[in-house]
């Protein structure tokens, strides 16, 4: 009995909101039963007394159904109304300033991307894919660094062949330490061997000899590019001071790299940076000691130039190979000019040596 009162109470309030709907419920039972209720039931007229019955419940069924509908018509009206001239009439504004933020959203993110000074790369294969980005579809590249061996070894081949392929322009300055300058090589070479006295990737240490032939190199290696490709207009400016950083400059990006081969810096063209770096390069080039390569014409070299090619070469230009230089050292200068190792591939194991080697 407790159970049963109890659940009237819970269906009291129900009932109370929904009183129309409750008698139909009831009423549509009740016509249920007596349309399966047999007509002995009701008497000699009972089939007549059923129908009349059938039909009255039936029509207050409607009626009520009826009501049911018309109430919570007058329930939904206010709220379409507010839908309808609230939110939906605001719907389009609201679109429009969506739209206004989105495109607020695109050009911030657009102009934090050209405030960012640089990116720092953090491994060898990062360096190189951003090294490939920078020299694709490139019509101009600046170098100044120590004595340009990864310069000759992938950039200058991989860009003038791209520029032949393309019958295109290509603008090429390149600024290193004066070969002729004992005091700037050796000064290079300690600081290359104060970092790693093992051999790098070429498998050679860094010595004065070395930094000297390596200078040499990429003078005769502009020389050699300057007379097959008519396209290209390359400078080569000497240094008498150092630099422990590398610049390679792109139309598309800057690319500072160190002796780390695992580490560098990139900037996007028409960022901060990478305009201040190039002023910086234009007027460090200016500065530098001019090699005469408008003189390109006079000592034709060969596909694989001589020894007698090689020191005429730089004999013409007013840059004579030091008297010591034997023709072992001109043919190592013409193989590290069109031969070079890439140097940031994994170092070679350093070969032993016998007396007296």
């Amino acid at each position: 009995m407790t159970r049963f009162k109890a659940a009237l109470k819970r269906a009291a309030p129900w009932a109370a909101r929904n009183a129309d709907v409750a008698i139909a419920l009831t009423l549509a039972i009740v016509v249920g039963v007596l349309g399966i209720m047999p007509d002995e039931i009701f008497g000699a007229e009972g089939d007549v007394i059923q129908r009349q019955l059938v039909t009255a419940s039936t029509l207050v069924i409607l009626a009520l159904v009826a009501t049911a509908l018309l109430r919570d018509r007058a329930r939904q009206a206010p709220v379409e109304k507010t839908i309808t001239s609230g939110a939906l009439a605001e719907l389009p504004v609201r679109l429009e300033r969506l739209e206004e933020i989105e495109t607020l959203a695109h050009s911030t993110r657009k102009a934090l991307d050209s405030l960012q000074l640089v990116r720092v790369l953090g491994s060898k294969h990062e360096i190189a894919q951003c090294h490939a980005e920078a020299r694709r579809d490139t019509t101009r590249w600046s170098f100044k660094g120590g004595t340009g061996t990864y310069l000759r070894a992938v950039t200058l081949p991989l860009c003038v062949a791209a520029a032949r392929r393309d019958k295109r322009h290509l603008t090429v300055r390149i600024e290193v330490i004066d070969p002729s300058d004992e005091e700037v090589c050796e000064t290079y070479a300690h600081y290359r061997r104060s970092l790693s006295d093992v051999p790098d990737g070429t498998g050679e240490r860094w010595t004065t000899d070395r930094a000297r032939k390596e200078s040499y190199a990429t003078i005769l290696a502009a020389f050699w590019h300057r007379q097959r490709y008519g396209l290209l207009d390359i400078a080569v400016g000497l240094s008498s001071t150092m630099t422990t950083f590398r610049w390679d400059m792109s139309s598309t990006r800057l690319i500072m790299t160190v002796e780390d081969p695992n580490m560098a810096m990139t900037a996007l063209a028409d960022t901060f940076y990478y305009e201040n770096c190039y002023t910086e390069l234009r007027l460090s080039f200016e500065q530098a000691r001019r090699v005469p390569l408008e003189m390109y014409k006079k000592v034709p070299l060969s596909d694989e130039p001589t020894i007698e090619e090689v020191q005429e070469l730089f004999e013409r230009i007013g840059m004579p190979l030091p008297k010591s230089y034997n023709g072992h050292d001109v043919v190592d200068i013409a193989r590290k000019a069109l031969r070079a190792v890439d140097p940031y591939r994994e170092p070679r194991p350093a070969i032993p040596q016998q007396d007296g080697a």
